[in-house]
């Protein structure tokens, strides 16, 4: 059974990570240990689940902490798009996110599927 609490606070789906799914994290929520992350901080300051639900920028890659160096470097390599894990949040609902994420087993959207 698919989980919302597994839709990490940036738009990935941790039910199909391999880290969690070996037991080794608990998934973006429930990872005490990931204090280093400062979209999962400011979520968490903002008491929301996730950038989805941030009303502070109308699209997420506006925010310094959503589209960073690093995240930009991530989605080259591993050719994600967290973006549009956000707006599918956003336009389906956690529901219809975490059955397509799960279905197709990804943590990010792929750049080009949606």
């Amino acid at each position: 059974m698919e989980k919302k609490s597994l839709v990490s606070f940036c738009g990935l789906y941790c039910g199909a990570c391999p880290s969690y799914k070996k037991g080794k994290c608990p998934g973006c929520a429930e990872n005490e240990k990931a204090s280093w992350c400062k979209i999962r901080r400011c979520c968490l300051d903002k008491k929301i689940s996730s950038c989805a639900q941030c009303q502070e920028y109308e699209q997420v890659t506006e925010c310094k902490k959503f589209n960073n160096f690093v995240s930009r470097l991530f989605a080259l390599v591993f050719r994600s798009d967290r973006a549009a894990g956000i707006k599918m949040l956003r336009e389906e609902g956690p529901e219809a996110f975490v059955a397509f994420m799960s279905d197709k087993n990804w943590v990010a959207i792929k750049k080009g599927s949606r």
